[in-house]
């Protein structure tokens, strides 16, 4: 996604210590009435080409977020597929 610096979002996600991890935010979309979100670490080496996605699928209550990992394959397909067709829209 091309977006300016001061464009981009970020959350912050607990790891399993519970210390608290910035990713930026790439996609959120919504699919059959449930929300998705796709982020990458900020903290990513110099010397990686790419950082690795992370999809969740996700529910608001006001202000709060709470993410979901997805179990389900076809769940997963469908997220795939939604992220392939956004990275490549956005990054033509």
């Amino acid at each position: 996604m091309n977006k300016e610096v001061d464009d981009r979002e970020f959350i912050f996600i607990p790891d399993e210590d519970g210390n608290e991890e910035k990713f930026e935010i790439l996609y959120q979309f919504d699919v059959e009435d449930k929300h998705y979100i796709l982020v990458v670490p900020t903290d990513i080496p110099d010397d990686e080409e790419e950082a690795e996605v992370y999809a969740f699928r996700y529910e608001e209550n006001g202000e709060d977020m709470t993410l979901f990992t997805i179990q389900d394959e076809e769940e997963w397909d469908l997220v795939e597929e939604v992220f392939n067709t956004l990275d490549h829209e956005f990054n033509v």
